[in-house]
Parts: structure tokens; C-alpha cells; sequence
């Protein structure tokens, strides 16, 4: 070869290759059921897609998108039964979009059976948080699921609330640090989270029955206040400061995809055309890019859901049937643009996902992994369980020979009613798990509990007794009473307790709760657990605890009051359920003293307080300290374990800011900052707690900002709300100590 034909070569071979080089590469294909469409080049932006797709559809298919299609979905449940269905369209390989409650894992035939999520809340830990919500959206995945409804972080303004076990108690920075990390745990499976119920929806209704029927119902029959047209009136600054903060971290932290607006109406207007809610706070100030859901049956008006805020209706398609819909553009009610608005923030969320480049989730529950779900479901059981009273009884000694098991729900699944109720595969009882932790060297016992004569000789001839009783919440409707006979289910539990206490002085109760019961035979027992509803492993993990192979790691996510008249909402009807024609305008007029806020404000004495739990060992702190940091500040401890066993810590950081006037005061403390350590015998670890400008201010209502109060903060850490021995100052906004 010529040296002149050797250069010419290499000149072309090096011309071919910048030519391949410049030209544009193939567009990124999706690998799933995307099809062959413009949209489905993955290198463009969801955004980008979205219009793509949406240029494509007509007016009738976008109309058909905006409501839900399945009549024997919502309330009704069946392993084929999806909660919601929202029918694609296939012409162009846009795909079906189903719906899974809930809260407590998917109501879709059978599920594993999670603790609830007042259990969860009492952990004190997000990231057993984060495994509860990759366990329930794993499981809602293997039923065929694209969004799961949940998690609820509705604060429990009062315990008397239905639904109070289906979220995580009565402080927000506790409710919004356990809820970005289920959202965020749920969501890295696939599935999009539903962040619910927006907003200030905080009762069911006052069930004139006295909730007898619950049992025998899907929902409860709360009727004076009830949630479908209750009228929550809230100021702004309670509005920012205890009902909105952890939805905000759930869009700004957690980016989760849909929201569920609530039922109630929230100063006057419906929430799921409430546009203040929908449009104004969550779209333009917290920059929401997902979709906003409607609760069911929560829709009044089509034109006031569709020019409010409100995207998708899943069931029934009351307000947003396609006939309606059409209609309403057609006569100018609703524009075509905000049709394309609602359709286009949908498809942006599910490309966001990655809905389209995937195969559809199969219906298939042998892709469960029971045995690792009831692992997790367990280890938070055991986490949440909270021991509020121990006369040295506990752990259950091994010089014990004979238990005596006492009450029905020792053998029951604890669960709330509504979209919470679940059903087990298989549920591992209390009393199947003392049992098989007992051992075959002791002898144990059961009793129904239903004859309390009898009960209380059982008890007399063992060693030991472990009452266990249960109180029942549900969706629909709320308690009467916090007493253990509301509804009267069980039998009198109350006295049940009082006659095995009065011939056992070795009484251990165990309360399977879901919010906050009376205990006034508390001081007649030996000890008193709060197990929550604890789920279907349940049983063994409790046992753990009872016989002390794992440190009781529960605390107190709510306050439990000595009386009923203590509760914020006990001061006058027009609070609780509300004034007016059945109830219905409710006025949250005691501001941001919502639970151990007002407890603390009013100087009552509760019967345990928030943040509360005793351990098997003893734990100090000690050294602390308080640094400036930016326009934050950052709050260490030492915590010292002083006992002989290994147990769990919650260090807890409460913050006092100071008055801004007369008309805006603060709490005398509120919660900022929580870890939990476990630490053995005479182990000491330092805690940091840090703290942004938004832990030192308070909502401004006349400028409607985040503001500083220029002064002196308290810095108080501690073990419970009413347990602080750290005390420390901190200059804010400019002030000094």
C-alpha cells in the first residue's frame, strides 16, 4: 500500500467516525409498556413526556381520566378487588392505574398484618418507619398496585377520634419525621405514596349508638360533627404551625407523588375544593408537582373540584363523571385548559415513577415475602411496646411457674375499622406467644375473662396474671369515651382489671390500644404495658418483652389524660364535636395547645405524658450543650445507660420559644428533635439535635411568613414531655439571655 493511499484511508476512516459521532443518537426507548410513541424516550424530562402525551389524547379520553371506574372498588374488598381503578387508555399504551389502601397495609384480601401507625409512631424511629412503609407498599406492589393510600398524618387533637390509631399522635415534628420516612420507604419500591387526609381532619363524627354497630359495619355512623360536612375553623398560625407542617415535609422532603384531601371543610370551604389548600398553599407555595386525590365521596360540586384544585376522583365518580365533566366545559364552567392541567400533572407523576417503562405490577400474593415482612412487623412491635408502670414484676422472672392469661383479645388480631382494617394471613396471638416463650416448665392458663369471678380465682392460683384488654377505634365514627367500655364490646374491662388486681397483687396489664384509654386502676396493678394495636406478630413480640429478651423500646407519641375533662377539647361543645346544627362548625380555638402543649400550658397533671416509657435498666444525661450554628443552632447530650441490661434511650429536645406578644404565645415547650440509642450497661454516647431557622420561629399571620421572635429560646432535653432535667438558653432573632 502507497503512502499516499495509507493517508487517504485514514483521512476517511477518521471523516466516517466524526460523522457517526456527530450524528444524534436513537431515542432511549422505554423497556416497559410504553409502546412505540414519541413519549416514550426516556432522555426527556417527565414534563417533557407529560405534553407529548397529552398532545395526543382527545377531550373525551382526558375527561375520562379525571374519575375512577371500578363501582365494587372503595369500600369493598377482595384478593381482585382493588381499592381504586383508573382505566388507561390502549389505543395509546397508556396503562390502567390501580389503587391499595392504606395505612396499615393493603385491604386486598389477606396481608401480612402491620402494626398500626399510632404502633409505628410509638418507636420513635424513622427508620423503622421507612421499613413499615417498604413493607406495606411491597405487599400492596404484589397485589397489582400503582399507588398505595397512605401514610395518614393527621394530628390526634383529640383521642376521642376515630381514626386517631391510623396516624402517628399529636405533635407534628414526631408525625412529619415518621411520615417522610414512610413515604420515602414506600415510594423506593416502585409504588407512589398518598400523603391524606389535607386538611385539619381530626374527627369522624359522634356516633349517637355509642359505636355498638362498628363491629358489624365497614365504617362507623358518626353523626353530630360528622366528617362529611364538619367545618374545622382554624386560624392560620394553628393551621401552619400543627396541622400543615408534615404535609409540607411530605412534598418538600419526601416528594411524594398524590394527596388525599380530606372530607370535612376547613374554614368554610370543602377541603377537596378548598383553593386556598390546593392550589395556593400546595401548589404555588410549596411547589407540589404531583396529583391531589379526593377522600370517597368527598366531591360536592364538579366545577368548584376541577377550577380548585382537585385532579382525580377515584370512587365512586360522583361529581366527576364524564358527563358532568363535558357539560361543564361545555357551557363554560371549566375550561379546556384546566382539563389539560389536571390530565398533565397525572401523566408528569406516573413518567415521573416510571409507570410507563415498566411491566404492570402482577396480582400475585406468592411474591410476598411472609417470612421477612414478619420479621419487620415484629421488630416494630417490639419496638413500640411501652411499659407506662413496672413494680419490679418485669421482666417476668424465672423462678415463675404458672401464668395465668386473661381476656379475649389475648387470642384476637388488635385492628382499627375502615380503610385500616386488614386481615391477617395468619395472626400470632398473645397468648400463642407467651406460651411458646414460656416453655414447657411452666404451666400456662387462659380465661376468657368473661366471668369475673372466675378470672380472678385463675389469677389467684398462678404465679402471675397478665390481663389483657383491648378499646376499639374505626374509621366513621368516634369513641363516646374514653373508658374501656366505649363501645362496650368486651365486657366491663375496667372491672375485670379491679377484680383479678384485688386477689393478684402479681398483675401485669397489657392494653391493645389505638389512642388513649383511662387507666384508673393503674396504681392497683403491678404493672401496665401499652401494646397499641400491635399487628398479627404481635404475640412474640410482646412476649419478648414480657419475659425481657428485648428492652421495652415504646414511648409515648400521645399524652394519656387522667380524666377526660383534661383534654384541649373538653372546654365546650363549640370545640368538640361543634356548634351549631348537628355539630357541624367545629372551632379550634385553642390554638397550637394541642396535647401536652396544653397539658403544659394549663399546668395538668396527665396520667403519662407524651414522650413517656420506662425501660428495663435506668438511663442519665448530662453535658449539655447549645451552639449557634448559621442562622440555626445545634443541641447536644450525653446519655449514659446506669443500669445493668442493654436497653433503648429517647433523648428528647423541647424548645420554649419566647412570646411574640400578647396575642401570640408560645408553648412552654415544644418538640424539635428525638433519637433513639441503644446503649449497654454503663455505655455512653453523645446525642446531636440540630436545629434550622424554621425550629425557632413561629408563623407571622399578618405577613404571612415564617418569623423569628427576637429573644430568648429554653432549650430543655430530656426523657418525656414533663421529664427535662437539661436545661439551657439560646439567643434568637437578634436577642439575648
Amino acid at each position: 500500500m502507497t503512502t499516499r493511499r495509507l493517508l487517504g484511508l485514514l483521512i476517511a476512516t477518521a471523516t466516517v467516525g466524526s460523522t457517526l459521532a456527530l450524528a444524534p443518537a436513537p431515542p432511549a426507548a422505554a423497556a416497559g409498556r410504553c409502546g412505540d410513541h414519541p413519549w416514550c424516550d426516556t432522555s426527556l424530562s417527565p414534563g417533557k413526556r407529560a405534553e407529548l402525551l397529552l398532545a395526543e389524547l382527545t377531550m373525551n379520553e382526558k375527561i375520562g381520566l379525571l374519575g375512577g371506574d371500578s363501582l365494587m372498588s372503595g369500600a369493598f374488598s377482595s384478593p381482585d378487588t382493588h381499592t381504586g381503578v383508573q382505566t388507561g387508555v390502549p389505543r395509546l399504551d397508556l396503562p390502567t392505574i390501580y389503587y391499595s389502601d392504606g395505612p396499615v397495609g393493603p385491604r386486598q384480601g389477606k396481608s401480612i398484618g402491620l402494626p398500626a401507625p399510632l404502633t409505628l409512631a410509638a418507636t420513635f424511629d424513622p427508620e423503622l418507619a421507612r421499613s413499615h412503609g417498604t413493607v406495606a407498599a411491597l405487599e400492596a406492589r404484589a397485589k397489582g398496585n400503582d399507588v398505595i393510600y397512605a401514610p395518614t398524618v393527621n394530628i390526634a387533637r383529640t383521642p376521642l377520634a376515630g381514626r386517631t390509631f391510623e396516624g402517628y399522635g399529636e405533635d407534628p415534628w414526631l408525625t412529619s419525621r415518621l411520615g417522610v420516612a414512610w413515604i420515602e420507604g414506600a415510594q423506593s419500591t416502585g409504588l407512589i405514596g398518598n400523603v391524606k387526609h389535607f386538611a385539619a381532619n381530626n374527627q369522624e363524627g359522634v356516633d349517637l349508638t355509642g359505636g355498638l354497630l362498628d363491629e358489624h359495619l365497614p365504617i362507623g355512623l358518626g353523626v353530630i360533627g360528622t366528617r362529611y360536612a364538619q367545618n374545622s375553623i382554624v386560624d392560620d398560625r394553628t393551621m401552619r404551625e400543627i396541622y400543615l407542617p408534615q404535609f409540607e415535609a411530605a412534598v418538600k422532603e419526601a416528594k411524594v407523588g398524590t394527596i388525599m384531601c380530606a372530607y370535612n371543610r376547613v374554614n368554610g370551604e370543602y377541603a377537596c375544593q378548598n383553593s386556598t389548600l390546593l392550589k395556593k398553599i400546595l401548589r404555588d407555595e410549596w411547589g407540589f408537582k404531583g396529583y391531589t386525590i379526593a377522600d370517597y365521596l368527598a366531591i360536592h360540586t364538579t366545577d368548584g373540584g376541577l377550577n380548585n384544585g382537585l385532579d382525580f376522583e377515584p370512587w365512586p365518580p360522583i361529581g366527576y363523571q364524564p358527563a358532568l365533566i363535558s357539560a361543564a366545559v361545555t357551557l363554560g364552567q371549566v375550561s379546556r385548559a384546566t382539563i389539560d392541567e389536571h390530565v398533565r400533572v397525572m401523566l408528569e407523576t406516573w413518567f415521573r415513577f416510571g409507570v410507563f417503562d415498566r411491566a404492570a405490577y402482577r396480582n400475585d400474593d406468592a411474591q410476598i415475602d411472609k417470612v421477612a415482612d414478619g420479621q419487620a412487623s415484629q421488630r416494630i412491635a417490639e419496638q413500640s411496646t411501652t411499659l407506662l408502670r413496672n413494680e419490679g414484676i418485669l421482666p417476668i422472672a424465672p423462678s415463675v411457674r404458672s401464668i395465668a392469661v386473661i381476656g379475649k383479645p389475648a387470642t384476637q388480631f388488635a385492628v382499627g375499622g375502615g380503610s385500616g382494617e386488614v386481615e391477617p394471613f395468619e395472626n400470632h396471638s398473645l397468648l400463642d406467644g407467651i406460651t411458646d416463650r414460656a416453655g414447657e416448665g411452666v404451666t400456662v392458663t387462659y380465661d376468657d375473662g368473661t366471668d369475673h369471678a372466675r378470672a380472678a380465682a385463675a389469677a389467684k392460683a398462678a404465679d402471675i396474671a397478665i390481663v389483657v384488654v383491648k378499646d376499639q377505634y374505626g374509621e366513621g365514627s368516634d369513641r363516646n369515651c374514653l373508658t374501656l367500655q366505649c363501645p362496650d364490646v368486651n365486657g366491663n374491662q375496667d372491672a375485670l382489671i379491679e377484680s383479678v388486681a384485688a386477689g393478684q397483687q402479681k398483675t401485669v396489664v397489657v392494653l391493645e390500644s389505638g389512642g388513649a384509654d383511662l387507666t384508673p386502676w393503674r396504681s392497683k396493678v403491678a404493672a401496665l404495658v401499652q401494646a397499641w394495636y400491635p399487628g398479627a406478630h404481635g404475640g412474640p413480640a410482646l412476649a419478648r418483652v414480657l419475659f425481657g429478651d428485648v428492652d421495652p423500646g415504646g414511648r409515648l407519641p400521645l399524652t394519656l389524660p387522667d380524666s377526660e375533662s383534661q383534654l384541649p377539647t373538653a372546654v365546650s361543645p363549640s370545640r368538640y364535636p361543634g356548634s351549631g346544627i348537628l355539630g357541624l362548625d367545629t372551632h379550634y380555638d385553642e390554638g397550637v395547645f394541642v396535647g401536652y402543649r396544653w397539658y403544659d400550658e394549663k399546668r395538668l397533671e396527665p396520667a403519662y405524658p407524651f414522650g413517656f416509657g420506662l425501660s428495663y435498666t435506668s438511663f442519665a444525661l448530662s453535658d449539655l450543650e447549645v451552639d449557634r450554628s448559621g442562622s440555626g443552632a445545634v443541641v447536644k447530650a450525653v446519655v449514659t445507660n446506669t443500669g445493668g441490661r442493654t436497653g433503648f434511650a429517647v433523648p428528647q429536645l423541647y424548645l420554649g420559644l419566647p412570646d411574640q406578644s400578647a396575642s401570640v404565645q408560645q408553648p412552654p415547650a415544644a418538640l424539635k428533635g428525638f433519637t433513639k440509642v441503644e446503649l449497654e450497661p454503663g455505655e455512653t454516647r453523645t446525642v446531636s439535635f440540630p436545629l434550622d431557622e424554621r425550629a425557632l420561629s413561629y408563623w407571622d399571620a399578618g405577613a404571612s411568613a415564617w418569623k423569628v421572635t427576637k429573644g430568648c429560646a429554653d432549650v430543655k432535653v430530656g426523657f418525656s414531655s414533663r421529664d427535662l432535667p437539661l436545661h439551657g438558653r439560646l439567643p434568637i432573632g437578634g436577642g439575648a439571655c
